[in-house]
């Protein structure tokens, strides 16, 4: 079992910076790709990132290249999301989640989901 616990969501301009944390409990964290959701009202449930249990792979949704970095602390079980240059159409609600499959892209391949974080950008 692995809980998920996310913080660090907010309101920031255009052109900010927010630092999502997601605080994961379990003796398996280290075993489990990671990875960052967001869902805006009315729309489906968008992946964002993932990074793999060793930290050596990635995914990104396009969107977001060169503005998000996903990273892990394994040591602190920990999984962070840092995200830059942020703009209004990146508001929504984040979610982090676990997957034993490698860096998978779709929700359905992730077994454990936190309560989500609410991120606004305003213009």
């Amino acid at each position: 079992q692995v809980q998920l616990v996310e913080s660090g969501g907010g309101l920031v301009q255009t052109g900010g910076s927010l630092r999502l944390s997601c605080a994961a409990s379990g003796r398996t964290f280290s075993s489990y790709t990671m990875g960052w959701f967001r869902q805006a009202p009315g729309k489906e449930r968008e992946f964002v990132a993932a990074l793999s249990w060793t930290g050596g792979r990635t995914r990104y949704t396009d969107s977001v290249k060169g503005r998000f970095t996903i990273s892990r602390d394994n040591a602190k079980t920990t999984v962070f999301l840092q995200m830059n240059s942020l703009k209004p159409e990146d508001t929504a609600a984040y979610y982090c989640a676990a997957s034993r499959m490698v860096v998978p892209g779709t929700a359905r391949s992730y077994e454990y989901w936190g309560q989500g974080t609410q991120v606004t950008v305003s213009s």
